[in-house]
């Protein structure tokens, strides 16, 4: 009799985990983080990819799918120098030759960039309007340039209708002819200095992005972005600069931000150029940034996440 309980005790142990992971399961966010680029590409995108992977399984809270740089990408050739205007009839038939072989390269180039469009374009098929059904938020990490999503429209009608934006670092340098998409974002990228140690202000202690950040954010180094297109009325700030971070010049310096877009919610932070802002191995090479740094910077997005996909919210004050 003992036994037969034990037995039937096990069982439902067994399946009350079963079903309680079933339901874990389908109550965790899905998240499409899309490190694509057609510019400048940064070396912190493979970190980037990790970190939010890390995040993900260690929070429990939302999985993650990528859409990921197709391999391959050929490099433009590089067009021979301008002949001299006393150049010697050697040194005119050597720029010839080259421009013969220019002109080769250039050709064979285009093919190939083609071929590698079209494979970008099939990676970016995840982000259609049907695949984005799929999904409750989008993140564009360290994207730049214009990328060949599929339908433009149907993308930023996903996100009024309650999708989820996500954006970090040189996402702002993304889709520069596409005014509607700065507009959902709420800045676009225009310059940066050197890379400096600043000083960010906490301006939202209460919003799960802030909520384990200090004040006073003291990061020794990192790459800080000025903007245009940018409405202070029109979003939420979360992080700023009371002064330029290159020439001290006072003044309002957005660095993060959250704002509505429809009935969907958009989180952006300008940091993340760094490997060493993303990741906290402390045995990481020319690491300038302490452990520390990271960790409030995996805090800062986990937050963010959390808040732009629906699981967590300001608290009360």
């Amino acid at each position: 009799m003992l036994k037969k309980l034990i037995t039937s005790l096990a069982v439902i142990a067994i399946a009350a985990q079963t079903v309680s992971t079933i339901f874990a399961a389908e109550a965790a966010k899905k998240v499409l983080v899309v490190t694509a680029t057609t510019g400048f590409r940064h070396s912190s995108i493979a970190t980037a990819e990790k970190v939010l992977g890390q995040l993900a399984e260690q929070s429990g809270a939302f999985t993650v799918d990528y859409v990921r740089q197709p391999a391959g990408k050929p490099n433009s050739p590089r067009k021979p120098e301008e002949l001299k205007a006393n150049a010697t009839d050697a040194e005119k038939k050597a720029f010839n030759l080259a421009e013969e072989q220019y002109a080769k390269e250039q050709a064979a180039f285009k093919v190939a960039e083609a071929n590698w469009m079209a494979s970008l374009k099939q990676a970016l098929s995840k982000l259609s309007p049907e695949s984005l059904k799929n999904y409750d938020g989008v993140i564009f990490a360290n994207t730049t340039g214009d990328l060949p999503i599929p339908d433009k429209e149907g993308f930023l009608s996903w996100i009024k209708a309650g999708g989820a934006f996500i954006g970090m670092h040189s996402c702002s340098d993304t889709f520069h002819g596409w005014p509607e998409f700065i507009e959902m974002l709420g800045g676009e990228f225009q310059t940066h200095g050197e890379q400096v140690g600043v000083e960010c202000m906490n301006m939202d202690s209460a919003h799960p992005a802030n909520q384990k950040v200090r004040r006073s954010w003291v990061i020794l180094q990192e790459e800080m972005y000025r903007f245009k297109s940018y409405d202070a009325s029109k979003v939420h700030d979360l992080l700023s600069l009371d002064k330029h971070p290159n020439d001290k010049t006072p003044g309002h310096y957005p660095v993060s931000w959250s704002k509505s877009y429809g009935k969907g919610k958009v989180f952006y932070t300008s940091l993340g150029h760094r490997e060493d802002i993303w990741d906290t191995d402390p045995a990481m090479k020319s690491r300038e940034n302490p452990v520390k740094t990271s960790q409030a910077f995996q805090t800062h997005i986990l937050g963010g996440i959390k808040w732009a996909i629906g699981l967590e919210q300001p608290k009360i004050k």
